[in-house]
């Protein structure tokens, strides 16, 4: 195959058929194999995409000797698990996020991806798209000054369906982890982790969090002020807030195409980056481009930033006295997102 990297898809939901679309715009991306743990799912997505080989079980698509590298799209408790399963059977690893349940799973994976020399990565696409690279360059020269505040909210209104993946405390529903790892990770990124956390959630019936606020406190006097929801729908808008002036990250922040750089004096600038398909093929592209270079990490989503994050997640949720049925021990491997 040349240059070509050969991936596999381990899960056949939603996320799943976005990620093999958007694979289709790198050339140098074979999808090669599908697993689900149901064969009819999996050769669903074959046949709607092309790809080769469909697996009933995930051991078997882990086996695939032709795949080089493993996306992990199933539900929340089963990512640790499934990251086993393919670091165990020798294969690179971009997961999902939220990466785990919690920061001592994230642990056990990592652990797991060095002592094997392998190479492993959550799959935080926002860090990937261009305009955000754009927006992380501009704030590194120093365009606004000093960055001092960000502003970010993500929600959206979820039907309800206590037996769906949001609202089911089983399957690590809730605002925190399907939306506010997305928030936590943007302030994460700007400014390092926390120094002090504090949180409030409105807990739903099922259990869930159905919506969150956070203020982190960081090192060097910087704020993040956030909030999650998934009943209720919010602007989806990122605001960062420097000494010299701001940059609004424009909604859907998380997957953006657009964001507006307003200095204190002078004209405003609008970056525009347009982009076809879902937009998973920018970390994929990251994730091809480590492999080539024999990196068994990723520069712009460690792996220790990855479990800090997920430290933060568990500090948030701690004054909930919220806990997920799957936290320990590891749950089984479950149907796909």
């Amino acid at each position: 195959m040349g240059d070509t990297i050969p991936w596999a898809i381990l899960g056949a939901g939603r996320v799943a058929r976005k990620f093999a679309a958007s694979l289709r715009e790198l050339p140098e991306a074979a999808l090669v194999a599908v697993g689900s743990q149901s064969l009819d799912r999996a050769k669903a997505l074959a046949a709607e995409f092309g790809i080769p080989r469909a697996y009933g079980d995930y051991a078997s698509l882990v086996r695939d000797s032709e795949t080089r590298v493993v996306y992990i799209a199933t539900r929340h408790p089963q990512h640790l698990a499934a990251m086993r399963l393919g670091l165990e059977a020798g294969k690179a690893v971009l997961c999902e996020k939220p990466f785990t349940l919690n920061a001592s799973q994230a642990e056990e994976a990592v652990v797991l991806a060095r002592q094997k020399g392998l190479f492993l990565m959550e799959a935080m696409w926002t860090r990937f798209f261009p305009v955000m690279r754009r927006v992380m360059e501009a704030i590194a020269a120093g365009r606004i000054g000093q960055p001092r505040l960000l502003q970010a909210d993500f929600g959206f209104l979820n039907d309800w369906n206590p037996d769906g993946r949001h609202l089911h405390l089983a399957l690590g529903g809730g605002a925190l982890l399907d939306v506010g790892a997305y928030l936590v990770s943007l302030s994460s990124a700007l400014f390092g982790p926390p120094v002090a956390v504090a949180s409030q959630a409105a807990i739903g019936t099922t259990g869930v969090d159905e919506s969150c606020a956070m203020a982190l406190a960081h090192s060097k006097g910087e704020i993040s002020s956030l909030a999650a929801a998934i009943r209720t729908d919010t602007r989806k808008e990122a605001i960062i807030y420097g000494t010299e002036g701001r940059i609004e990250i424009h909604p859907p922040f998380w997957k953006p195409n657009a964001a507006t750089f307003i200095p204190l004096r002078g004209a405003s600038e609008r970056w525009g980056e347009p982009y076809p398909n879902f937009g998973y093929q920018f970390e994929a592209a990251h994730v091809m481009d480590c492999l080539r270079q024999g990196l068994t990490e990723s520069p712009v989503m460690p792996l220790d930033e990855t479990i800090q994050i997920m430290r933060t997640l568990d500090q948030v949720r701690a004054p909930w006295g919220l806990r997920y049925p799957g936290e320990t021990p590891t749950p089984p491997l479950a149907v796909s997102r």
